[in-house]
């Protein structure tokens, strides 16, 4: 069944599988314009036309004295300033006499089986061309004759359209382009609220849900990163939506830069939304012959509520927007030795910590930050990746042969796009250090930004890196940048072109990383930055898992884990168990409910191993036992957000098998009150026509009974509790 309908004579454009459809037809003046995006039809018979009504203050097309059509008032697809429509346009145009004119006109289309790969940029692919079917719409400026396509890729088997624009200088003259967005769509009569991921430094992707005003909002970033701030995903969904029932649209840009979600409520009551790059000091020169590609934006539609919406991202980005070898493997248990020894480590120092690490089951022990050059503190020797041989007298292979003698396999810590002044790197190319002219960079945790835009910087970066990994040694790197962008500017582009410096930052690290995940695919890749700091699809795109957040503390990590399930599959987020009390925030909490929260993703340790009592030490030897039995189910199992822990009291949620026939609860209690009220854990997801045996008590219900009546939650005065129930389908006796 072909995914795209072409209604020739109505010039009307429908992409739907069994799930969705997305409409749209071309109108007077060469126009796109936005139909309808929602749950599937069979056919459409012309009934969303819009409606003709003369409204004042609102330019109709040039030429024209029909006063009740008007690019103002119109749902588009997508708009440009110098149109008539003064709404925020999706794209700014500069022409070489200083006008920024656009006006574009519907050219052509074309369909393709499959999914075109995006020049220079990460997105979501297909392993088979049968899978999806892409649209591109073609708009031409005729004056500038720059050429708009807009590509529409749908899936078969997913709940998921995605977007992005080409733009191609088919003039004679440069132009330049000071906004492009990835897409644009426009509802009428719809009452929105908006769900956002905002949160700060070890505070990461909180769920935020709110109101939608007249004028315009704005979520995103300028601090050069998808950053801990704002992440680059935005939910629209009804007052009525819940976890488990309503519509539910999202939007996921795969961009790890400076982004921009852009909602203009008009005084029409229409919703205009726009996705893509920051407009914010982007100005981008674009030569005649020259194409610019825009990130793409994953968008998904459900009528079955948040839950419904994350499970679409979960599945698309684990299974086509990741690329790695690791993707549909078990992530190794690690400990990393950096909240353990910090900077006062060596060789002798650590082999202890692998020791324990042996005995307790660990899988893989990770060298953070303080290996290299003369680094005893966080105020010199970025960029020098050489051993320091203070620290491993006999060299790093030396203890990573010790390391793997003992069973585990290695990692390493890197933060390759910074710098020093305190190097070797800076001593033999200070140039290397993005700087403004004549003035001081600012430094931020005492480190500055190497301009990854260039590429004599990325060349030195790989051949350092290639030095380190080609021993074949090395089995996991943690990827880490702990500052943003500043100083921008790059001595490599002219004085005109500095606009272009934040992208072409971005596009450096997708191709540095290209490079690297190419040369040496048997490296499992962790993104980090300062934590969660750049946990985007661009990333996913290359590393297969990030870190969440530097915050450990179980408790924090409860709201950072669910708001980052929103938008990514938990094979992706990271989570260790570390001290009591913590060393971010000192809050005592049991070892049992550390290791569940950290249990609830791809598990690790951050904490001396040798400095553990005996008790806690069984703990956690248990604990690596059952993990390993269930991991496949955690990390790849269909996920269950069950109660909020931004609402309530608790926080809960649950795995289930792809088979049905296995589930993993966990009920986590915050404050304890000396009068509790009685909560019942209701779950989801189970075979209804199955009878589920709890592993623990032998006790056996059926899955209609687990859901629609649940049990009692236990009643513990204490705060900071956690129940764990392990479910198996069984045949009653």
């Amino acid at each position: 069944m072909s995914l795209i309908t072409v209604d020739q004579a109505n010039r009307v454009f429908h992409l739907h599988n069994q799930t969705l459809s997305y409409i749209f037809a071309v109108e007077q003046g060469g126009t796109l314009s936005h139909l309808y995006f929602g749950g599937h039809v069979d056919h459409y018979h012309g009934e969303l036309r819009y409606p003709r009504v003369d409204r004042g203050f609102s330019g109709n097309l040039p030429g024209s004295t029909d006063r009740t059509f008007s690019r103002d008032t119109l749902p588009k697809e997508y708009s440009t300033a110098g149109e008539m429509d003064y709404h925020l346009p999706a794209a700014i145009v500069r022409h070489t006499d200083g006008a920024n004119a656009l006006f574009l006109v519907y050219q052509g289309y074309r369909i393709e089986a499959g999914k075109p790969k995006l020049s220079g940029l990460p997105a979501a692919f297909v392993e088979d061309e049968t899978e999806a079917e892409t649209l591109t719409i073609v708009l031409v400026d005729q004056v500038s004759q720059v050429e708009f396509d807009l590509q529409y890729t749908i899936y078969r088997d997913r709940p998921v359209v995605t977007r992005s624009v080409q733009v191609c200088n088919q003039g004679d003259h440069a132009v330049n382009l000071e906004k492009v967005a990835s897409m644009q769509i426009d509802f009428t009569d719809r009452q929105f609220e908006t769900i956002t991921l905002p949160g700060a430094h070890a505070n990461e992707r909180h769920p935020e849900r709110g109101s939608i005003n007249y004028g315009i909002q704005t979520f995103g970033s300028l601090r050069g990163t998808s950053s801990h701030q704002m992440n680059p995903f935005l939910a629209l969904v009804d007052h009525t939506t819940t976890e488990f029932s309503g519509d539910a649209y999202g939007f996921n840009l795969v961009y790890s830069g400076n982004h921009a979600f852009e909602l203009e409520k008009d005084q029409l009551d229409q919703l205009h939304l726009m996705v893509g790059i920051n407009s914010y000091n982007f100005n981008w020169q674009l030569k005649a012959g020259a194409t610019f590609q825009t990130p793409e934006v994953l968008m998904v539609y459900t009528n079955k509520g948040l839950n419904a919406m994350s499970q679409a991202y979960h599945h698309l980005i684990r299974e086509r927007v990741v690329r790695s070898e690791f993707k549909n493997q078990e992530r190794p248990i690690v400990v990393n030795n950096w909240e353990a020894t910090f900077f006062d480590f060596n060789e002798a120092k650590l082999k202890p910590i692998v020791d324990e690490a042996k005995q307790l089951g660990i899988e893989m022990f990770v060298l953070d930050d303080g290996w290299f050059g003369h680094r005893d503190d966080d105020n010199s020797s970025l960029g020098d990746w050489q051993v320091d041989h203070r620290k491993f007298p006999q060299g790093l292979n030396h203890f990573v042969k010790y390391v793997h003698e003992q069973g585990l396999k290695f990692g390493i810590w890197l933060e390759p796009e910074m710098i020093s002044y305190d190097s070797k790197l800076y001593q033999q190319h200070p140039d290397y250090l993005m700087q403004v002219p004549g003035r001081s960079p600012s430094p931020s945790r005492n480190q500055y930004i190497l301009d990854l835009g260039r590429q004599a910087v990325r060349n030195n970066i790989f051949d350092q890196l290639d030095q380190l990994l080609k021993s074949k040694q090395i089995d996991y790197i943690k990827w880490d940048m702990n500052r943003h962008l500043s100083d921008i500017y790059s001595v490599a582009l002219p004085p005109e072109r500095q606009g272009e410096v934040y992208h072409r930052y971005v596009l450096g690290l997708y191709e540095l990383l290209e490079r690297l995940t190419t040369a040496y695919p048997h490296i499992l890749f962790e993104g980090c930055s300062g934590g969660g700091g750049r946990f985007d699809a661009g990333m996913a795109y290359y590393m297969p898992q990030i870190w969440a957040s530097d915050n450990t503390d179980a408790v924090a990590r409860l709201t950072i884990q669910y708001g980052t399930s929103l938008a990514y599959p938990i094979s992706l987020a990271t989570a260790h168990v570390s001290v009591s009390p913590n060393q971010q925030t000192g809050r005592e909490t049991s070892m049992s409910t550390r290791s569940a929260v950290a249990a609830s993703g791809v598990l690790g340790y951050e904490l001396d191993l040798t400095q553990l009592s005996s008790a806690d030490k069984q703990i956690v030897q248990k604990q690596v036992v059952q993990y390993k039995q269930i991991r496949p189910l955690i990390q790849f199992g269909e996920f269950y957000r069950l109660k909020s822990p931004i609402t309530s009291n608790q926080a809960a949620w649950m795995f289930v098998s792809p088979q049905q026939d296995e589930a993993i609860v966990m009920v986590f209690n915050l404050t304890s009150y000396a009068q509790p009220s009685l909560t019942k854990t209701k779950l989801v997801g189970l075979n209804p026509k199955l009878n589920y045996q709890n592993i623990a008590t032998k006790a056996i219900f059926g899955g209609d009974e687990l859901m629609q009546l649940g049990f009692y939650d236990p009643v513990v005065y204490q705060d900071y509790t956690t129940k764990v129930y392990h479910f198996r389908a069984v045949t009653e006796n």
